[in-house]
Formats: structure tokens, C-alpha cells, sequence
């Protein structure tokens, strides 16, 4: 999975196996991948034996590769999974400066999605889900601290009031 911008220079990206194991080789194959595809019409492109389902969004690309026995119905799940899961996450702002500033939860979304290799969500609110539950547990801790150290609970208002009377 990777994610290009409007130049096809990657933003984002994950490989699983070791087809392209040096830095030079992944860019080497996402140029080739985003120069086939950036001026087509299509969702789905075959380059070097592999299968590629991509969308474009303003001014990104996404892009989810698989071999050439890979289901491309299964390939166009997770893609739709991972744009409708940041799509979420950037609350509609799917574009190169949001992500940028999200880079965080556009890792975190690819992680839920697939494990090394293995697809293990293809539904966008199972992912929101559970990276909701993350980030909305962590903070959590600390505005109770802050309300304990501050005094600004409801309980610790009330006890207050009856120690003042």
C-alpha cells in the first residue's frame, strides 16, 4: 500500500514483502505505477505481473498492489477501507497537507488494515473504531489528572460547597 502525490512522490508506503527490497527499487516501481496510471480513467492496472487497484483524491493517489493471483475484488476492499478510514480520520480533508500533518494516523489506518501482509480489516468503521478507542483512552488520563490537580470535578465542587457551609 502507498500513497503518492500529485508529482508521484510518496507520502506514504508499506511494502510486505521483499519483491522491491531497497528504497531505490520501491520508488522506482511506484514512478512507474503513477506514470501508468495518473492520467487514466480505470481503478485497475497490471505492471511486472502484479495487480494494482488505485484512487485518486485531489491531489493524492492511492494505491494497494498485490500479486497476479490476488483477488482484485479483495484489493479494491482494502482501498476502499483505507480511503474511507483516513477520509474519517482527516474528517473529509483527504488532501497532500492534511495528510501530511496526520502522517501518524495514516500509518496507524495501514496497520489496522494489514499485518504483514495479511488483510485483516476491510471495514472502515471496524478501523475507526478501534483507533478511536485508542486515541480517545489516551487523552483521557490526562484531563483527569488535570481535573484532580485543578479541583474542577463535579466532585470535588460539591465537597467544597459542603466544606464552605
Amino acid at each position: 500500500m502507498f500513497i503518492l502525490d500529485c508529482d508521484g512522490q510518496r507520502l506514504v508506503a508499506k511494502y510486505y514483502d521483499e519483491t522491491f527490497p531497497s528504497p531505490k527499487e520501491q520508488r522506482c516501481f511506484e514512478k512507474s505505477i503513477f506514470n501508468k496510471t495518473h492520467r487514466a480513467d480505470g481503478e485497475i492496472a497490471f505492471l511486472e505481473g502484479m495487480t494494482i487497484v488505485y484512487k485518486s483524491s485531489i491531489d493524492l493517489f492511492f494505491y494497494v498492489v498485490g500479486s497476479s493471483q490476488e483477488n482484485e475484488l479483495m484489493l479494491v476492499s482494502v482501498l476502499t477501507c483505507l480511503f474511507e478510514s483516513l477520509s474519517h480520520m482527516l474528517r473529509k480533508n483527504v488532501e497532500k497537507r492534511s495528510l501530511l500533518d496526520n502522517l501518524d494516523s495514516a500509518f496507524l489506518v495501514m496497520d489496522e488494515i494489514v499485518d504483514g501482509g495479511v488483510i485483516l480489516e476491510c471495514d472502515s468503521q471496524q478501523v475507526i473504531q478501534k483507533l478511536n478507542f485508542r486515541t480517545a483512552s489516551e487523552p483521557a488520563y490526562g484531563f483527569v489528572l488535570f481535573d484532580y490537580i485543578t479541583g474542577t470535578t463535579e466532585q470535588s465542587n460539591s465537597v467544597s460547597r459542603r466544606c464552605q457551609t
